[in-house]
């Protein structure tokens, strides 16, 4: 079967002091950071034993941020070059230098990039997009849709290859007016399925069928935001529970999470690149009204 994995493991430290961010500038212990890579080891060498025979694909979800850690570079170039694995992405600020990535294989290897304009020069943001593009190495970027952002937010898409998606994240909280839904919309033609929770009570979703959840001791839930779990990815107990389910929460505002809602278009939006939040090239994405130069 094809399997998507969202893999968050105990890390939560951030070299970022974002103000709405509970991780911000959090420092893990040495114990903790050891038991972090002790953790994602232990989660890689499942993956290339791959021991159920399936297409895996991964996306790292951190608290805190990966890349500032070496285990997260070394693990996104191994799974890259894996045969059996199709996709490996993780969320990023792009604090760090990506010339590690020359030695993933970038067919499989992607970015799922956040800017943060108070905590990073849009230059030295720009310059290190523009290095992933001479790698070749495929990445999305996105910003928090809060008022203070809302310019530099213009400045990176002009200052973005229109080939760049550049996605917008809903602020936790924030009550947007129509102008101003306009107006993020305006950047980011998905910005609609951000803005709103989607009603998912007894919803069919790929989140437990195709896509789980696990976490640092291989516990494995159908997505991060239902807490019962189906097993351990370990021992293979996970196994006899996937499956449909449909969803027990009352509604879903994430995009790792409504992303995988069968009630949403957002799989042929996102065809070729849900994890990494890239939109399909051509009539597939464009007829949800994402521009044709984001699509190439």
């Amino acid at each position: 079967m094809n399997l998507s994995i969202l893999y968050r493991g105990p890390l939560a430290s951030c070299n970022y002091d974002c103000a709405y961010c509970p991780f911000a500038k959090r420092r893990d212990s040495p114990a903790q950071l050891r038991a972090d890579r002790e953790a994602l080891r232990r989660f890689v060498d499942w993956v290339r034993r791959n021991p159920d025979g399936d297409r895996i694909s991964v996306l790292f979800t951190p608290w805190g941020e990966g890349l500032t850690r070496s285990w997260y570079r070394d693990a996104l170039v191994e799974l890259s070059k894996l045969d059996h694995v199709d996709r490996v992405a993780i969320q990023t600020n792009l604090a760090g230098r990506v010339e590690w990535l020359a030695d993933a294989d970038r067919r499989t290897a992607a970015l799922w990039a956040t800017y943060h304009p108070d905590q990073v020069r849009r230059e030295t943001f720009l310059g290190r997009c523009e290095r992933l593009r001479e790698l070749g190495v495929r990445y999305s970027v996105g910003v928090v849709g809060l008022p203070d952002h809302l310019d530099e937010a213009r400045a990176l898409r002009a200052a973005l290859p229109d080939e760049v998606y550049l996605w917008v994240n809903a602020a936790d909280g924030w009550q947007y007016t129509g102008a101003e839904e306009a107006d993020w919309t305006a950047i980011d033609p998905l910005f609609g399925y951000s803005v709103r929770p989607h009603p998912s009570a007894g919803a069919a979703c790929r989140a437990g069928e195709s896509v789980i959840s696990v976490r640092g001791d291989g516990e494995v839930r159908r997505c991060h935001f239902v807490d019962t779990p189906l097993g351990n990815l370990y021992d293979g107990s996970y196994r006899s529970g996937l499956g449909p389910h449909p969803c027990p929460n009352a509604a879903c505002d994430c995009h790792i999470g409504y992303v995988h809602l069968k009630t949403l278009p957002l799989y042929e939006v996102f065809a070729g690149g849900v994890l990494e939040r890239i939109p399909a090239p051509g009539p597939a994405g464009a007829r949800w009204g994402v521009p044709a130069g984001a699509l190439r």
